[in-house]
C-alpha cells in the first residue's frame, strides 16, 4: 500500500521566492496521509535548494547537479514518489485551501478519468486558459502572432483555447496544463512517465494524448483552484525557451498527429508544419531582439 494518496511533485529552477510561496501554501494543506511533497531542484543558482532544506524540512528534496528540464525533473519525482497518484505542480503556483483534497476526491470518484486539472488563475485573479483542445499548426499561426492580432476573434484560436465556454463547470477536455495536473496511479502504470524527448513544453499535451489513447479520460475540475504566475522561471532565458517550445510543438505533431494523416499526404503535412512552426518561432525571436534593441540592451 502507498504511504500517501498522492505525491505533489515540483521542479524548481531559480524560483526561490515562488518555491517558498508554493510550499507555504502546501504546508497549510498538509493532512495525514493525503499527500507528500517532492521538490527536484534543477541546479538552481539562487539558493532555492538551501531554502527548501532550511524552511521546509518535511519536503523530500532532490538536489541535481545539472538541469534535467521540467520533464526530467518530474519523471525523477514521479519515479521516487510514495503516493499512489502524482500531482505535477509548478513552483510558481499557490494552492487554494481544500484544492488538493477536492481534486483527489474528484479523481477517485471518476474511475474513468486518468488525468484531471484544476482551475488556474493569473495572479490578478483572471482566468488562465489551462484546458484546451489538441493543437494544430494552423492554430499556432494565429496564437500570439501578428496574424492573430489582425484577426483576434479567429475561430482557430477560439477553438484551441476553448473560449466558447465559460470554464465554470467540470467537463472532459483534450488536455490540461502540466502546471497543475493530477495523474491517476493506474494511468502511470499503463502508459509510463512523461516522454523524456520533451525537455520542457508539450510533455503535458503528449501525456494527455496518450491517456486518451489508453482509454482514460482527461477532465477539468474548476472547484479546485490554484494561482499560477506564468513564466517566472522561463522568462530568464526567453529566446532559448522559444526554441525549446517550438521544437516540442513539432515533436508533438510529428509523433502523434502526423501518423493519423493519410500516408500520401504526410510529406506535405510534415513540410507545412515545419514551415509554420519555424516561421512562428522566428517571429517571436525577432520581436524579442527588436525589443532589446529598443531598450538599449
Amino acid at each position: 500500500m502507498p504511504d500517501f494518496k498522492l505525491s505533489v511533485t515540483i521542479c524548481s529552477w531559480n524560483t526561490l521566492q515562488d518555491t517558498r510561496d508554493c510550499l507555504a501554501s502546501l504546508e497549510r494543506e498538509r493532512d495525514g496521509d493525503l499527500f507528500e511533497v517532492i521538490v527536484v531542484d534543477n541546479n538552481s543558482e539562487d539558493g532555492s535548494a538551501e531554502m527548501v532544506e532550511a524552511e521546509f524540512p518535511w519536503v523530500r528534496l532532490f538536489k541535481m547537479s545539472r538541469n534535467l528540464g521540467f520533464t526530467g525533473g518530474q519523471n525523477l519525482a514521479i519515479s521516487e514518489r510514495k503516493g499512489f497518484h502524482a500531482f505535477l505542480l509548478n513552483s510558481d503556483t499557490v494552492v487554494f485551501p481544500g484544492s488538493i483534497a477536492s481534486l483527489n476526491q474528484y479523481l477517485e470518484a471518476h474511475t474513468e478519468v486518468g488525468i484531471v486539472g484544476p482551475k488556474l488563475l493569473n495572479p490578478d485573479g483572471s482566468l488562465q486558459m489551462s484546458c484546451r483542445r489538441f493543437p494544430n499548426p494552423v492554430a499556432a499561426l494565429f496564437r500570439n502572432t501578428p496574424l492573430g492580432k489582425l484577426f483576434p476573434n479567429n475561430r482557430f484560436t477560439r477553438e484551441y483555447l476553448m473560449t466558447d465556454w465559460d470554464h465554470t463547470k467540470s467537463r472532459e477536455v483534450d488536455w490540461v496544463s502540466g502546471a497543475a495536473l493530477l495523474a491517476r496511479g493506474e494511468l502511470i502504470e499503463r502508459i509510463g512517465l512523461l516522454d523524456p524527448e520533451y525537455f520542457m513544453y508539450c510533455e503535458d499535451v503528449d501525456w494527455c494524448w496518450r491517456a486518451w489513447k489508453a482509454d482514460f479520460k482527461v477532465a477539468y475540475f474548476p472547484e479546485s483552484v490554484i494561482t499560477h504566475a506564468i513564466g517566472h522561471s522561463t522568462d530568464k532565458a526567453p529566446n532559448r525557451m522559444i526554441g525549446r517550445f517550438h521544437r516540442s510543438m513539432f515533436r508533438f505533431f510529428t509523433k502523434n498527429m502526423l501518423p493519423e494523416r493519410p500516408l500520401l499526404l504526410r510529406p506535405l503535412a510534415w513540410l507545412g508544419a515545419a514551415i509554420a512552426i519555424s516561421l512562428r518561432a522566428s517571429l517571436f525571436i525577432a520581436k524579442n531582439k527588436l525589443d532589446n534593441l529598443r531598450r538599449g540592451r
